[in-house]
């Protein structure tokens, strides 16, 4: 029987933390009720985080290396048609379950950044744009494939599911419809047939 794996006082700091940042807002969150939530002394907390931007800069690290591997494998499984892989990617892009506030992490975070965090903003930023470059990539092979039409513009294409998803998953987490967000992505499917 595999034995669990403790969690480190820094790994259950930014599990804390991301939960609280993600359902109170990074703003509203202070270190305070980090370290009585997480039960991890101040002290500790600050020999990890020097600061609570820190903190944030880890959680936006490591949201980002989750999703990139999770976007690199689904892109990645080439015995799938493209039009598979493309529907596997939404259903990754939004299928994991975040309580967040603006129904994306993402979202929530740059929104409640620091107006100075300019490096976790263009963090953010090279993660979207990163997202758009491999769906347009997954276009022009679908396309090079005659999966989808070759008059299709698919940089443009590839900007338009991105922010659909970014900005479907903010409407269903705001109208508390579970259902718009499939309605969505059955529409995107619709148009690049």
């Amino acid at each position: 029987m595999k034995k669990q794996k403790k969690l480190t006082n820094r790994d259950l700091v930014l599990q804390v933390a991301t939960d609280l940042f993600l359902t109170k807002g990074y703003l509203a969150t202070s270190m305070d009720e980090i370290v009585a939530v997480s039960k991890v002394s101040k002290t500790n907390i600050y020999y990890y985080f020097k600061r609570k931007e820190d903190l944030l800069a880890a959680i936006l690290e490591q949201l980002i290396h989750t999703y990139n591997e999770m976007i690199q494998q689904t892109v990645s499984r080439t015995e799938l048609s493209v039009q598979e892989r493309f529907s596997a990617l939404l259903q990754v892009l939004t299928g994991l379950e975040w309580t967040s506030l603006g129904g994306c992490p993402f979202l929530t975070l740059y929104t409640q950044m620091p107006l100075d965090a300019d490096v976790l903003r263009d963090k953010v930023s090279v993660f979207f744009r990163d997202q758009i470059l491999t769906v347009e990539a997954l276009l022009i092979e679908g396309v090079h494939n005659k999966e989808f039409s070759s008059t299709l513009p698919t940089k443009a294409t590839a900007q338009l599911i991105v922010s659909t998803i970014e900005g479907g998953l903010f409407l269903q987490h705001a109208n508390q419809d579970p259902a718009m967000l499939g309605q969505t992505l059955s529409t995107l499917a619709l148009l690049l047939k």
